[in-house]
C-alpha cells in the first residue's frame, strides 16, 4: 500500500467519524421510528473463543470453507472426526481447522474423536450474526447492533442486524442455512419487519455461494405479488446480487461478503446522485 493510499484511507476514516458525529445515533434513529431496544447481542448459542483468539477466529470466518466446517462441527458437536467435517474442503485444510479450534478452546479431544467444549450449540446462526456485525463495523465504520429484540407486539422475532451507515438505517436478515433450508414464511417475516421498521436499506443475506435466482428470488417475487396484487420483479445488480426498487437487496456470500455489501452500498449511492 502506497503512502498516498494510506493517507487517503486515514482521511476517509476521519471524515466518516465527523459525519457520524453530525448524524443521529443508531439508538436515536430507531427511537424516531418508535422502536426501543430491550435486548441485543449474545445468548448462550454463540460459538466464539476467548479474547486471545477472537481476532484469529474472526479472520478465519472470512473464509467460506471455515464457516461450512463450523456448521459440520456444530452438527456433530458431541463427537466428530476429521472425516465428518471434510465434506466441503480437503482433509489437510480441515485438519488445520481442527487444530485451530482445539488451540482456541472451542473443542476438546475425546479418545479418537473431538467434541465442542461448550454444548449444546443449536446452530451456526448467532455466530454468523456476530461475525457479520463485526465485519460491517470494521469494514464500513458503522455503528451496529445484532440479535435485536423490540417490545413491539405487531411484528415479533429478532432483527438479526441493524446498522447506522452514514445517515442511513440498514436492517439485515442473516441466514446461515443454504437456500434449500429457507421457506416462504421467512420471506414473509422479513418483509413484515421491513414494513414495520422502514429502514433505508434492507438486506436479505444468505451465507451460500449457490444461486439466488433459483429459489430465493422467486420466493420474494411471489410474496410481493401476494401482498400488492401486482408483479414486482427483483433486478440483478451483478452476479447473484439483486435489488427490489433499490430498497430491498438479496445477496449471497459468493466471492466475499464484505465486497458484496460494498457493491450494494455503491449501487445505492450512485443511483441516489444520478442525474436524470
Amino acid at each position: 500500500m502506497t503512502d498516498d493510499v494510506k493517507l487517503l484511507k486515514a482521511e476517509i476514516r476521519r471524515l466518516k467519524k465527523i459525519i457520524s458525529g453530525l448524524t443521529p445515533s443508531l439508538e436515536i434513529m430507531l427511537k424516531r421510528r418508535g422502536f426501543t431496544i430491550y435486548r441485543q447481542g449474545p445468548s448462550d448459542d454463540r460459538l466464539v473463543p476467548d479474547r486471545k483468539y477472537v481476532a484469529a477466529f474472526y479472520n478465519k470466518l472470512k473464509k467460506y470453507s471455515f464457516r461450512l466446517f463450523l456448521r459440520d462441527v456444530i452438527k456433530h458437536q458431541d463427537s466428530f472426526t476429521l472425516e465428518k467435517v471434510t465434506r466441503y474442503t480437503t482433509k489437510e485444510v480441515s485438519a488445520r481447522y481442527i487444530d485451530f479450534i482445539l488451540k482456541a478452546g472451542l473443542a476438546e479431544p475425546i479418545g479418537k474423536s473431538y467434541r465442542l467444549t461448550k454444548r449444546p450449540v443449536k446452530s451456526f446462526g448467532e455466530t454468523l450474526e456476530w461475525f457479520v456485525s463485526r465485519l460491517i463495523k470494521n469494514d464500513f465504520h458503522a455503528e451496529c447492533a445484532w440479535g435485536v429484540k423490540f417490545k413491539r407486539p405487531k411484528v415479533g422475532g429478532d432483527y438479526d442486524l441493524l446498522a447506522k451507515i452514514d445517515s442511513s438505517l440498514l436492517y439485515m436478515e442473516i441466514k446461515s442455512s443454504p437456500p434449500k433450508g429457507i421457506y416462504e414464511r421467512e420471506i414473509t417475516f422479513f418483509l413484515d419487519r421491513v414494513e414495520d421498521l422502514s429502514p433505508d436499506i434492507s438486506v436479505f443475506f444468505v451465507d451460500t455461494e449457490l444461486r439466488m435466482k433459483d429459489k430465493i428470488v422467486p420466493m420474494f417475487e411471489n410474496e410481493l405479488r401476494r401482498r400488492y396484487r401486482k408483479v414486482i420483479s427483483a433486478e440483478r445488480i451483478v452476479k447473484e446480487l439483486f435489488h427490489i426498487n433499490r430498497k430491498i437487496f438479496i445477496i449471497n456470500a459468493k466471492e466475499n461478503i464484505s465486497s458484496n455489501i460494498e457493491t450494494v452500498l455503491i449501487f445505492i449511492w450512485r443511483k441516489e446522485f444520478e442525474i436524470t
